[in-house]
C-alpha cells in the first residue's frame, strides 16, 4: 500500500501550487498538512514526492523568468571576457547573486545533521512558519 492515496496528492499538490509563490515556506505547509493527513513524513516515499512537486514549482519559476536569467547570466560571461560589460547593472547583480549563495550553501551544509535531525520535527516547522 502507498503512502499517499490520489485524494492526499491533490490535495498536497494544491498546497504546493498556492504556497510556492507566496512569501511562505512551502515544504513547511506540505509537511504540516501531511502531518494533520496521517502522512508518515519521514518516509522516503513521501520525502521524494514532495521533492517531486516541488520540480514542478521550480521548472514554473525558471520558464517565467528565463529571459531574465538568460539576461543576467549573459551580461555576466560577456564581463568575465570584457571589462567595459563590467559596469553594467546586471553583471554586477549576476555577482551579488554567487555571493550571497555562498553563505546559504556553507549554513546548509554544516547544518545538514541538525536540519535532518531534531530540526525536522513538525512542532519546529509549525513555529518556523
Amino acid at each position: 500500500m502507498s503512502a499517499i492515496n490520489v485524494g492526499q496528492a491533490v490535495v498536497l499538490g494544491a498546497i504546493e501550487g498556492v504556497t510556492e509563490f507566496l512569501p511562505v515556506s512551502s515544504t513547511g505547509h506540505l509537511k504540516i498538512a501531511e502531518g494533520l493527513m496521517g502522512i508518515p513524513v519521514d518516509d522516503d516515499a513521501v520525502v521524494g514526492f514532495s521533492a517531486v512537486i516541488q520540480v514542478g514549482a521550480i521548472a514554473a519559476v525558471l520558464v517565467y523568468f528565463f529571459k531574465d536569467i538568460v539576461r543576467i547570466m549573459t551580461a555576466w560571461f560577456r564581463g568575465l571576457a570584457d571589462r567595459e560589460e563590467r559596469y553594467h547593472h546586471d553583471y554586477k547583480f549576476a555577482w551579488w547573486v554567487i555571493v550571497a549563495t555562498i553563505p546559504i550553501v556553507a549554513v546548509g551544509l554544516a547544518a545538514k545533521p541538525l536540519i535532518k535531525g531534531p530540526l525536522a520535527s513538525l512542532w519546529v516547522v509549525a513555529g518556523s512558519l
